[in-house]
């Protein structure tokens, strides 16, 4: 495997987990959201990984060399949750049904700040990793000196 794929790799890694971030926050900042454009109340989003095969200049030449194929992760599709919304007595409320309840999205917060911290690891992880492979590279030009 070609250090340079590495870089490849790690910058699928960063980019699903930059969308999954993304995500996240929005969930959050709708969590009380009870009325969109599409009508109802927002509902909350979750991103779906899948492998997919990193190509780079260098991939066919070390494909003959190895066996296993290099692969990085790439965002497949977008789950929007489809359950029925939360139902809370508030007959006040502007967006209230005629007998008094509002639907809101089935958020929790906690949860979403759980994953997030999540993705921000798993992005921190990646960016290690690319710092890793740019310091064996640098070394390996140093011993070529």
């Amino acid at each position: 495997m070609s250090l340079f794929t590495l870089f490849s790799v790690s910058a699928s890694g960063m980019a699903a987990q930059r969308q999954r971030a993304e995500l996240l926050v929005e969930n959050l900042a709708n969590a009380e959201t009870t009325r969109t454009p599409e009508g109802g109340p927002y509902r909350r989003k979750d991103v779906v990984f899948e492998s997919r095969p990193v190509e780079s200049e260098f991939t066919s030449l070390f494909r003959s060399l190895s066996s296993a194929p290099v692969s990085g992760v790439r965002v497949a599709e977008i789950v929007v949750d489809t359950r029925e919304p939360e139902r809370r007595y508030l007959p006040g409320h502007p967006d209230a049904d005629a007998d008094g309840y509002v639907a809101f999205p089935r958020v929790s917060p906690a949860e979403d700040m759980v994953d997030l911290l999540n993705a921000t690891r798993s992005y921190g992880a990646n960016v290690a990793a690319i710092s890793a492979v740019k310091d064996m590279i640098q070394r390996s030009l140093d011993l070529l000196r």
